[in-house]
């Protein structure tokens, strides 16, 4: 019961340090573009396509959202590797994790590349 107390309070912890970095890396994505003249007309960054540009970011977000999950999965993988006391299975499955979540996070970034290329090179133009 102390081990699985442990491990509950651990995962807690980091999952609360991570959050402490959301505001700022919120804050830092920048939806709604102000114009510098006073102009009732749309910013020439925007003239471009909005739905390229929606896409983007949602997609930017979600490369966040997986990033950071990604990064607790492999915390979590290293606590159960760590935690396994020589257990065959219990390393096997900490591997695992670990294993899916690298996976993950190369198939998120990868779509991202993808998402980014599809939109700089194919819609823009």
């Amino acid at each position: 019961m102390n081990k699985i107390k442990n491990i509950i309070l651990s995962f807690g912890l980091v999952v609360g340090v991570g959050l402490l970095a959301v505001p700022a890396t919120v804050g830092a994505v920048n939806v709604f573009p102000t114009c510098t003249d006073n102009s009732d007309t749309v910013c020439a960054s925007t003239t471009g396509d909005n739905l390229s540009n929606y896409v983007k970011t949602i997609v930017d977000t979600l490369l966040f959202v997986t990033g950071a999950i990604s990064v607790v999965t492999i915390i979590v993988a290293g606590f159960r590797y760590v935690t396994s006391h020589g257990d065959a299975k219990a390393i096997q499955v900490a591997k695992d994790t670990l294993l899916y979540a690298i996976v993950g996070l190369v198939v998120s970034i990868m779509a991202y590349a993808i998402v980014s290329f599809v939109i700089d090179n194919i819609v823009k133009k």
